[in-house]
């Protein structure tokens, strides 16, 4: 089979497990959460006279009366009820005309119990979902179709695999470089292909993975960080989800959040090689490591940048309210959740700045036993 042949065969391949992953349900242990019907509504009053208002806070009840745009009861209007918390960063206030997700069931015919689930946002998702991966393909082309599948792939295996995996009670950090590995085998053995510079990729970037696993479980313990610092782990455990390891957690989620820069400039530096090798076929696997290294150079500074803005302009507002309120620095940087932060940007930069030299050295050795078999017959 040709290589073209291979390729496509692998996608296939994906496309399938995809499909299975779909209809994969791990439900975790527990009676199942109650739902209920979910439609768009059109929002064609608003009663906010229970709502009670204390500067820029609201709680209390807010009550709409909806008109549902679709589903079995499309047309028909009823009461809904919007409870505020007093959170800003969970709490939606409406307003006539606005349209929103409501859950509610069917009583005799009638839609009733409903309740609002926040401003429709579904049909913009699948819009941006959309466009993005026909950026991809009209872009990269076949290689985008590919990339696209694969992103499609590591979603499923994140939501449908790794989170109920946890839930059920299996180790964080095994199951997270379970996941990484497979993730980062279809990632780039789909988008480099089945070849050399695919599997220089691979073995790079799993040998960056597992040293920022081991960094990440020496810095959690020595900072004496655990992982009830993320945000909702507190109201995870009072979900009855006593057992759960959250400082394991918090390690895996620090190399799962780096792989995919640590997979990209594999690539990077694979692709290079490969270049290198196809320009001076007879370059020795000295001067062709060191090739791979010069390009490792050049990237390493920006990717090492794009982790740090990445995991910071995420807490900008934490940040702000420590400049507004004017804390030392030597409070900020000792905080829990700050310290966190400077590890997982600093624990994940040391995975991105060794996996230049061990892609460059992985791909050296492959394309020089490459070239002994070529020479050989």
């Amino acid at each position: 089979m040709s290589r073209i042949g291979r390729e496509w065969l692998f996608a296939g391949v994906i496309a399938v497990v995809c499909i299975l992953l779909l209809t994969l349900d791990l439900a975790p242990p527990g009676p199942p959460a109650e739902r209920g019907l979910h439609a768009r509504g059109l929002i064609v009053d608003v009663d906010n006279s229970r709502v009670r208002t204390n500067l820029i806070i609201k709680t209390e009840a807010q009550v709409l009366t909806i008109r549902l745009l679709d589903g079995p009861a499309e047309g028909e209007e009823f009461a809904v009820t919007n409870m505020l918390t007093g959170k800003l960063e969970l709490d939606e206030f409406y307003e006539t005309g606005s349209v929103i997700l409501v859950e509610y069931d069917l009583v005799d015919g009638q839609p009733a119990h409903g309740m609002a689930r926040g401003h429709y946002r579904l049909q913009m998702q699948l819009l941006l979902i959309g466009g993005f991966v026909a950026l991809l393909i009209g872009v990269a082309g076949v290689t985008g179709l590919k990339a696209a599948l694969s992103f499609v792939f590591a979603a499923l295996v994140l939501w449908k695999l790794y989170f109920p995996l946890l839930l059920l009670g299996y180790p964080p950090i095994p199951t997270g470089l379970a996941v990484v590995a497979v993730l980062t085998g279809v990632v780039t053995f789909s988008v480099g292909g089945l070849s050399r510079r695919g599997i220089a990729t691979f073995s790079g970037s799993i040998l960056g993975v597992l040293l920022t696993c081991g960094l990440a479980v020496w810095f959690a313990h020595a900072f004496n960080l655990h992982g009830a610092i993320r945000p909702f782990a507190e109201a995870l455990l009072y979900s009855g989800y006593y057992e759960l390891r959250l400082t394991d957690i918090f390690i895996a989620s620090v190399f799962i959040a780096s792989s995919g820069a640590v997979m990209d400039l594999a690539m990077d530096i694979a692709a290079s090689m490969e270049e290198i090798k196809l320009g001076q076929p007879d370059i020795g696997v000295l001067d062709h490591i060191a090739s791979g290294l010069r390009v490792g150079r050049a990237v390493i500074g920006t990717m090492t940048t794009t982790l740090l803005l990445a995991y910071s302009s995420s807490h900008i507002c934490m940040f702000l309210l420590f400049m507004a309120k004017g804390l030392p620095a030597e409070n900020i940087l000792n905080a829990p959740f700050v310290a966190a932060e400077t590890l997982n940007i600093l624990v994940g930069s040391f995975g991105l700045v060794t996996v230049a030299p061990f892609t460059a050295v992985v791909a050296g050795l492959l394309y020089r036993a490459h070239a002994n078999t070529a020479s050989a017959c």
